[in-house]
């Protein structure tokens, strides 16, 4: 697995057995007791534990023999199961075919055989991914294209991720948190607050252009091949970077750089490929490196040097530095150049310098340096931007139109929804007030909604949402209740640094 060797090849066997269960409650040939069997899902599990195990073991390791991993039964059972339960399982990709039809008409098990037969033979070819164009959130008007793959291609990316993902973990930096296993934006978040606290003041906000549609194939698989020796693996990663886009009018158009979004396997490749810039504004964090300690960065203060610590969710990151803005322009024009070989570049629009005290936004807070009010004390607070905000009262609008004349009961359930989803993502952040006025908006709302409806007037809806003693209740339908953010209790997300648990070393 490593640099040749049939030992290595009796090493990969033991990974995962070849004789793996075609579904989950079937026995093994080996063992018709069952009484040592495990589920797909466990095996997946060890498999991957041992390869993050060598692979954190030795950085330099290149492995072989993974593309058997892949066709894998238990690999491809996993893989669907995560489709499936997908929130997008039931849209369609090129070949129009979705989760549920596949189950209604081939069958879970026969669908997986052939597929799996298919990526053994080398007969798999990945189809063109649908463009389905969003609107970008925050109402600018703009929108954003993703590539929506076929069920087949979804699983076997699927199946690409469970087997490539616990290597590259290995090599990936703790300053990058977007689409990482355990790891999630509040993790950013808190990292910023804290190194705001301690007098990371200054703040490059970069954001990079089109990064999921810009970045060189050619790099990215120079990337993938320093820790994947298999060349049927390799073959099968570019055959998706090569898939190429059916657009909205039908039209066909090669894919020469980039990884579509929307796809199961994007999220990974872009980190592996943006893992160049963590590693190169992270290595003086290493040991041995300028700001190693907390006495070589004191050190560095003293000599009027700037440390600076980098934080990335995808394609968003920030730069904060104990220096000055003069610091970070010097560091932006070095990033540039990092990102050149990528084919990246940073947003002219997006990017800017500025000092914590005049805030940013970033993955939908809003981070301010200001005074405590009542004292002269100055912290790092968190607030929730005006662009998610103005984003969801868009979505509660566009539920709640006068002449709507869906039932209420339906309404209230997605209406919901949204607000609890919202209103959990932000319950970290200084949000009382926004929560209070996200729930009168929506209470107005629906209370305008309903007046249209039934041609009521104030009075009607008094009587409608008052007791016998007047007092208000909730608006309701057929035992649904509207939400209310405000219940959600405010509290503070802990920073956890190196605490942030491995799937993998756990199940080793």
């Amino acid at each position: 697995m490593a640099k040749g060797g049939s030992g290595n090849e009796k090493r990969m066997e033991a990974v995962m057995p070849k004789d793996a269960a075609p579904n989950g409650d079937a026995l093994t040939d080996d063992d018709p007791s069952g009484q040592d069997w495990v589920g797909p899902r466990r095996r997946v599990s060890e498999m991957q534990a041992k390869l993050h195990r060598w692979a954190a073991a030795d950085h330099d390791r290149r492995f072989d023999d993974l593309f058997n991993l892949v066709h894998d039964p238990a690999t491809l059972i996993v893989a669907w199961d995560r489709v499936a339960t997908n929130r997008g399982a039931n849209t369609a990709g090129s070949d129009g075919w979705t989760v549920t039809r596949i189950e209604q008409t081939v069958g879970r098990s026969a669908f997986l055989d052939d597929l799996r037969m298919q990526i053994k033979s080398g007969e798999f070819r990945p189809q063109p991914v649908r463009e389905r164009k969003i609107p970008k959130p925050g109402g600018s008007g703009k929108v954003r294209r993703l590539g929506i793959p076929t069920v087949a291609d979804r699983v076997v990316q699927a199946a690409l991720k469970l087997v490539l993902e616990p290597i590259f973990e290995a090599d990936f930096e703790p300053v990058s948190y977007g689409f990482r296993p355990e790891r999630r934006a509040h993790d950013a978040i808190a990292e910023i607050h804290m190194f705001g606290t301690k007098g990371y003041q200054w703040v490059l906000d970069a954001d990079i252009e089109a990064c999921f549609d810009s970045i060189d194939h050619v790099a990215l698989m120079d990337r993938v091949r320093s820790r994947v020796k298999d060349k049927r693996l390799l073959r099968l990663v570019k055959a998706f970077l090569k898939a190429g886009i059916l657009t909205e009018l039908g039209d066909f158009e090669d894919t020469d750089a980039g990884t579509p979004q929307g796809g199961i396997l994007s999220p990974l490749l872009a980190n592996i490929a943006l893992t160049v810039l963590d590693e190169h504004l992270h290595a003086p964090w290493k040991p041995g490196g300028s700001m190693g300690t907390a006495y070589q960065r004191s050190s560095r203060r003293r000599k009027d040097l700037p440390n600076w610590r980098l934080v990335r969710y995808a394609d968003d990151f920030v730069v904060l530095t104990d220096g000055t803005d003069d610091h970070l322009l010097g560091l932006r024009e070095d990033i540039a150049q990092v990102l050149a070989p990528l084919g990246l570049r940073l947003s002219v629009a997006k990017t800017q310098i500025v000092h914590m005290s005049q805030g940013f936004d970033f993955l939908g807070f809003r981070i301010q340096w200001k005074r405590k009010r009542g004292t002269n004390k100055w912290h790092v607070y968190t607030f929730i931007a005006d662009r998610p905000f103005r984003s969801v009262k868009a979505k509660i609008r566009a539920l709640t139109p006068r002449t709507s004349q869906q039932e209420l009961r339906a309404v209230l359930i997605r209406v919901n929804q949204i607000t609890r989803g919202w209103a959990n993502y932000f319950k970290h952040a200084i949000a009382k007030r926004v929560f209070s006025n996200l729930h009168q908006f929506i209470w107005w709302r629906l209370v305008r909604m309903m007046r249209t409806r039934h041609r009521w007037k104030w009075k009607d809806i008094r009587r409608w949402l008052t007791d016998l003693t007047g007092r208000w209740h909730p608006i309701s339908a057929d035992g649904i209740d509207l939400f209310n953010p405000e219940t959600i209790p405010i509290t503070r997300y802990r920073y956890r640094g190196n605490k942030i648990p491995n799937p993998w070393t756990q199940a080793a």
